[in-house]
């Protein structure tokens, strides 16, 4: 008869062997069901290729509930409707265009039938037009409800500029801007097409509200315009708590047309938004989210912050010299310092952010359309709706906080359709740095890491990460090259880092035991041997570089063998690394790890080289410079 000990001891080993099973079958589901999505995706492409029509465009009859045929949506693509000539007409004298892109004129007939449409289009493809337009060409006004006076401004710069008759009201109104612009509201002699108001002033203002009853009633309330319609949900990437109220809108103004219009919504985020804004199966149009003109380029910043910030200097002097660009950084702190950088090495670069005044922030942006100023160096705060032409770069000093809105933020480039490029300097602390302000949001840590995801990717072309994102099933061949992964993908190859992550493990379980929380710094010093002496001795030191550590952690992270864990303070939030679901894994002898790695690098910032095919723009490549070398083999 074994001893109970002994008995406990082979009890325990087969509770070992049935988690790492356990993990193993989650695995191999979760790839099942991986598999099943794209098969699903791939024969959805499949219908549709042998389908007759349009592929960028799903439809849903309004009130009626009724589902639109294929050959009635069609029939909104052409120029035979009662305002079919003034919208010709208007095209060309007013806004200086000879034709429409992709979606245009649908958009813009069903919303002149009175139909309640959701418009979904990649930034620079023009969605403002489909309510700008019919403004001009119908009776009364349209209101316009956007979440940043930026935005408005942005807009309202652009219509004056072409003479077509818009105001705005906002918290820095004047009292007697705002007076003149309610009595305009109801006077069928109105003086403006177009309304811009915020969410907010939506919400609180009472005689607005009023003043639109009445406007509705006498028939002048022509169009309502919710521009980036996605933060009416909380789900979205950018929720906007105020977006929540606009529901009244359609349930006092029901025949009232609403466009809801957004580049950044999956198909989930609108059914939240018709139920947030009370509008019954609205027509959805969803154009691809591909802007070939954009080249996509992630750069690793090392932990010196002089770097990265030189690496800019660089490329803003020699690649994008005299040209206009847009710098997004993190906080209101870094817009401030980054823009002086810039301006003591001789650069027309100023700050952006929500806490300036509101004269200086529109000072920054005039002369920023007016190219007076070269960057402007920005929070999000200068965000949705920017629409400066001739962007040729947009330079992410500091990772966004989703996919999501990097899509958004760097699609501000190149609306003239010309070349441009879209950078991201991705750094190991600003993962942890991201994660203790968005950890209170809903999704919020997950949508971080689908960023990481996209950053550390190496494998799959840029667009194809993206494309994820919006539920479109993607080509790459459609990216032609114009991303660093598909132009440089044979600089990398895949390296075994099953015992790498072994000696992780291992540290995080000593911590553990010694019950120590451990912050990604102290993990990776702790790894490198700089930790206290007595520690040192009781773990493997690795042989790897600082940044290709770094890289591993964040695999590690990313792939469940490590998992985030919070501590708060009344004054801060403080970011832990601990052992993930997946880390039992590793004990199995059986069980290999792997990622990419790349096989050479610059000396200080790792980056692909901008596209030989932009030689217009008298693009050189940073690794084709005087600096580049071949070094050892590092991971990304």
């Amino acid at each position: 008869m074994e001893g109970s000990q002994d008995v406990q001891e082979k009890l325990d080993s087969v509770d070992a062997e049935l988690e790492l099973v356990e993990l193993q079958i989650s695995e191999l589901m979760q790839k099942q069901e991986e598999l099943m999505s794209r098969k699903n995706e791939l024969l959805m492409q499949l219908e549709e290729a042998c389908s007759t029509a349009q592929p960028s465009s799903s439809s849903s009859a309004g009130s009626k509930g009724l589902t639109m045929s294929k050959q009635e949506m069609k029939s909104y693509d052409h120029s035979d409707f009662p305002w079919s000539k003034d919208v010709e007409q208007q095209l060309q004298d007013s806004f200086h265009l000879c034709s429409f892109r992709p979606l245009q004129l649908r958009s813009i007939n069903l919303t002149m039938s009175g139909r309640d449409v959701f418009l979904v289009m990649p930034t620079g493809r023009g969605k403002s037009l489909c309510f700008q337009l019919p403004a001009v060409c119908s009776k009364g006004f349209t209101l316009v409800v956007t979440p940043l006076v930026s935005l408005m401004e942005d807009q309202i710069m652009y219509l004056k500029s072409i003479h077509v008759p818009v105001v705005m009201l906002n918290a820095s109104s004047s009292k007697e801007h705002a007076k003149s612009v309610l009595a305009g509201m109801t006077d069928s002699k109105c003086f403006f097409k177009l309304l811009y108001v915020t969410p907010e002033k939506i919400a609180k203002s009472k005689l607005l509200m009023s003043r639109l009853e009445k406007a509705y009633k006498a028939g002048l309330l022509n169009r309502i315009a919710v521009d980036e319609v996605h933060c009416c949900s909380q789900w979205g990437h950018d929720f906007r708590p105020d977006y929540k109220m606009l529901g009244i809108l359609k349930r006092q103004f029901p025949k009232v047309p609403l466009l809801g219009l957004t580049a950044t919504a999956t198909s989930s985020v609108l059914k939240d938004c018709e139920k947030i804004l009370c509008v019954s199966q609205p027509i959805t149009l969803t154009a691809s989210f591909n802007r070939t003109n954009l080249y996509y380029e992630v750069r690793v910043k090392d932990s010196d912050g002089d770097t990265s910030i030189n690496d800019i200097v660089s490329l803003i002097k020699s690649r994008y010299k005299d040209q206009s660009g847009i710098v997004y950084v993190f906080s209101q702190k870094d817009a401030e310092s980054v823009s002086s950088e810039l301006q003591k090495r001789d650069i027309r670069a100023f700050p952006y952010h929500a806490n300036m005044d509101a004269e200086d922030k529109s000072r920054v942006h005039r002369q920023w359309n007016t190219n007076k100023i070269q960057v402007v160096v920005a929070t999000v705060a200068f965000g949705m709706g920017i629409d400066k032409a001739d962007v040729r770069f947009v330079i992410h000093h500091t990772i966004s906080k989703s996919v999501e809105n990097y899509y958004q933020e760097s699609g501000r480039a190149g609306r003239d359709d010309h070349p441009a490029d879209c950078i991201v300097y991705f750094g190991f602390a600003d993962i942890f740095r991201i994660s203790t302000m968005v950890v209170m949001e809903n999704t919020g840590q997950k949508k971080l890491l689908q960023m990481v995801d996209y950053c550390v990717n190496v494998e799959r072309c840029r667009r194809s990460v993206t494309a994820v994102h919006f539920d479109e099933v993607w080509d790459d061949e459609g990216c032609n090259q114009m991303c660093d992964v598909c132009r440089h993908g044979q600089d990398y190859t895949t390296t075994d880092i099953t015992q790498h992550a072994r000696e992780v493990r291992q540290i995080l379980e000593l911590a553990a035991s010694m019950d120590e929380k451990m912050t990604p710094l102290k993990l990776v010093e702790a790894w490198m041997g700089k930790g206290p002496a007595k520690r040192r001795k009781m773990i493997q030191t690795t042989t790897l570089s600082r940044p290709e550590a770094e890289a591993v952690i964040v695999q590690l992270l990313l792939q469940g063998y490590l998992r985030e864990d919070f501590s708060f303070t009344p004054y801060t939030t403080y970011f832990y690394l601990k052992l993930g679901r997946k880390a039992p894994l590793l004990k199995n002898a059986t069980h290999m790890l792997s990622m990419k790695m790349r096989t050479t690098r610059g000396p200080l910032v790792k980056g692909s080289s901008a596209s030989s095919k932009d030689s217009k723009r008298n693009h050189q490549s940073v690794a084709d410079g005087p600096v580049a070398k071949k070094v050892k083999t590092d991971i990304l």
